[in-house]
């Protein structure tokens, strides 16, 4: 039985204007359908390769708020988010996630300031959130805190480069928390840069490089094979990038 909230989406190109720049992002131009198999996908790509903008349409699409937040959140500070969630059919699962939740990096204070506000109309909000204001700890633990406290067994949670805020450390840590839930049910759909992330065990791994959207190995991410020759080849892989003799 397919468990999956969201099962697949397709994009619908013939609501797309001819003129519209998403034409240019390799995963609207190149995709169709996209099934999801696993209960942890990740999107991966260089600055620009369009793996934000595809996860803030699958969020928007699937009704979150395109600022962050639980669906629940009905809050825009600055109306900047993509035309594609409009474009986006969401093909839902049977079952009903019990707890849903989209981060977005960039939007993350605005939306530990509006969980403050919901304190402020009702006493007793940051309960769900650890007790504690996320503006009073550091990001990295604002969003651990976040993760550890808010996040739930059987939740949907769809991430946007969730590793901004972590050290090496803490994203270890992160990715202890994603496999507990989803031993639970959860199921992540995430866009990152991190190599860490990514060794999360039996993932689904797309990548949006080369103007091209296909599923990949974990060996094969771009962000894995440069950390890789940086370790393994430090001292040659310095002196190319410097040109030094």
């Amino acid at each position: 039985m397919d468990d999956k909230f969201i099962r697949e989406i397709r994009i619908r190109k013939d609501e797309i204007a001819e003129d519209s720049y998403l034409q240019e992002i390799p995963a609207v131009r190149s995709m169709d359908v996209l099934r999801f198999q696993k209960p942890v996908t990740f999107f991966v790509g260089e600055n620009g390769s369009g793996k934000s903008t595809l996860l803030e349409g699958i969020a928007v699409a699937y009704g979150f708020n395109p600022e962050g937040g639980t669906r629940n959140f009905n809050f825009s500070t600055n109306d900047t988010h993509s035309e594609l969630g409009r474009s986006l059919f969401v093909l839902k699962g049977i079952k009903r996630p019990w707890d849903e939740f989209f981060l977005r990096a960039e939007s993350f204070y605005n939306v530990a300031t509006q969980i403050d506000e919901y304190e402020r109309e009702r006493s007793g909000y940051l309960k769900y959130y650890g007790g504690k204001s996320l503006h009073q700890q550091s990001h990295g633990e604002s969003f651990l805190s976040l993760v550890q406290n808010r996040f739930s067994a059987n939740g949907l949670y769809i991430l946007d480069e969730p590793e901004a805020a972590l050290s090496p450390q803490r994203q270890l840590t992160l990715l202890l928390l994603i496999h507990e839930l989803v031993k639970k049910g959860s199921q992540f759909i995430i866009a990152t840069h991190s190599p860490i992330l990514l060794g999360i065990p039996d993932a689904q791994i797309f990548s949006l490089d080369n103007d091209m959207f296909r599923e990949i190995q974990y060996e094969e991410a771009e962000c894995y094979q440069v950390m890789k020759i940086f370790i393994n080849e430090k001292e040659g892989f310095l002196k190319q990038l410097l040109q030094e003799e």
